[in-house]
């Protein structure tokens, strides 16, 4: 979806009141009522069929819950002061980035969606670091730094996404094996509680918050503003499609190559073949500016039954499936996706199960599977196996032509390949269509789980954050077992 930014509000009158009696926004405000004028704000609250309509949706099409008002903040104040009228009203709020969430996690079923484009500022880029508003996409602040020969260490697949939607769930990608998630490389945090409160955290500033904020899925506080790790950038990345028969031939390589860490960058996919089966095939990249990599020595003991390579600009590389996602996101598709981290020690059985009943058709759309390693992995929020590797399958579907019978059978087929997933020691990478309750929030969790509730009842005792990600019973009654 295109950056939006205050010249391009979608039309629709501003709210200016809010009638605490029938939980109305109102566009004006009557005389005589106990309608209570809002704050100032240097955007806009507006309560227009078009704007509630794109914040009762999102990528996956699957959940449609309607909020009553889309603020489009012209500041970082007019975040503070929605949260504040939110927590005095018994409102909710949730934070709407680029939309691509899947299963309703960003929506706010009659409260307030934040639509973070309009925060969409890139403040400062320094050798190593960058100074950004949350609504920045990643690929207008790759642009950007790349012009002084810097890049994020880490990138998710998709640049599409905002920074501060990303920073909520982690950000996992090929080079996470060097470097951890994205979060792993945040410097720095500006959020607004739950209780409204704006507040600068790092790890030596306030770290229980910064650390409950990154991988927190929105609910402890917004994110307003980030400061992120950069790192040299090369100019060319060399792109190996390495090709096996067999789902443990390709595992069998990665494991290879993530030990001694060959490849800039590693992932992998199952992809559909002409016989209605699935071809495995091994990703690698390796960067360089002046000097080209040693072919032979990437590839020793790799034993594909095909391979390609294809020298590529390193921007074009990590914005490969930009206009793919944009046209299918134009579709309009049910995406019931499920992003699951698997033990090393459990994932060809349970991959190899899968492939007994998983058809082109299931899997509807791309099929990833690849390992990192857990050690850079170092956010408590961010739920990985224990050991020291894991895989990452991720089935990220499309029904096509939409169908909501089917979405909901892959659904269930989600939820039952979960429940496998956990059984084996895995966890979730949170971006998916599952229907958990907070019992199995609590399963995620693990013994992190009372830290969880710690912070819930210390940065948003409300409950005003989040609500569509259906972690937290009543706080009310959970407060004794903090």
């Amino acid at each position: 979806m295109a950056q939006l930014d205050r010249r391009t509000f979608l039309a629709g009158a501003a709210v200016v009141a809010f009638d605490p009696v029938t939980s109305r926004w109102l566009t004006s405000l009557p005389e005589n009522s106990a309608a209570i004028q809002i704050p100032r704000l240097d955007g806009e609250l507006v309560t227009d069929e078009e704007s509630l309509t794109e914040a009762a949706t999102d990528y996956g099409h699957l959940a449609h819950h309607r909020p009553r008002a889309v603020l489009r903040p012209g500041s970082v104040d007019d975040v503070v002061a929605v949260v504040r009228f939110a927590n005095e009203h018994r409102l909710t709020v949730a934070v709407r980035g680029q939309g691509h969430s899947t299963f309703g996690q960003a929506q706010a079923d009659g409260g307030v969606v934040i639509d973070s484009r309009t925060l969409a500022t890139i403040h400062e880029i320094a050798p190593d670091r960058a100074v950004v508003d949350a609504g920045v996409q990643w690929l207008d602040l790759i642009r950007a730094t790349l012009t002084d020969g810097v890049a994020p260490p880490v990138s998710t697949d998709y640049l599409g996404l905002s920074v501060g939607g990303t920073l909520c769930v982690g950000g996992i990608g090929g080079a996470s094996q060097h470097f951890g998630t994205i979060a792993d490389n945040t410097l720095e945090l500006e959020v607004v509680t739950g209780e409204g409160h704006l507040v600068t955290c790092s790890a030596d500033h306030q770290p229980d918050l910064f650390e409950a904020v990154l991988g927190g899925l929105g609910q402890f506080a917004v994110i307003v503003r980030a400061t992120v790790r950069l790192v040299p950038a090369p100019s060319m990345a060399r792109i190996y499609t390495l090709t096996y028969p067999l789902i443990t031939d390709l595992t069998a390589a990665q494991r290879t190559a993530l030990a001694d860490g060959r490849f800039g960058y590693l992932e992998g996919q199952l992809v559909p073949t002409d016989d209605d089966g699935f071809a495995f095939v091994l990703e690698g990249g390796a960067w360089f500016t002046t000097q080209p990599p040693d072919d032979d020595a990437l590839l020793a003991g790799l034993d594909p039954s095909g391979i390609d390579v294809v020298d590529v600009p390193y921007f074009e590389w990590l914005n490969r499936i930009y206009e793919t996602v944009e046209q299918i996101e134009a579709l309009r598709l049910p995406g019931p996706w499920l992003n699951a981290f698997i033990p090393d020690a459990a994932t060809d059985e349970i991959v190899t199960d899968l492939l007994t009943t998983l058809t082109p058709a299931d899997a509807g759309g791309v099929a990833l599977l690849y390992p990192t390693s857990r050690a850079p992995i170092t956010r408590p929020q961010v739920m990985v196996p224990d050991g020291p590797v894991f895989f990452l399958l991720a089935l990220l579907r499309a029904v096509s032509p939409p169908n909501g019978a089917e979405a909901e059978r892959l659904i269930a087929e989600n939820d039952a390949l979960y429940a496998r997933v956990l059984a084996a020691g895995g966890t979730q990478y949170p971006v998916n269509a599952l229907h958990l309750s907070p019992a199995d929030w609590r399963i995620h969790y693990g013994d992190r789980w009372p830290a969880v509730l710690r912070a819930k009842l210390r940065y948003d005792p409300r409950r005003v954050l989040t609500p569509g990600q259906g972690i937290f019973e009543d706080l009310s009654r959970a407060s004794d077992t903090a």
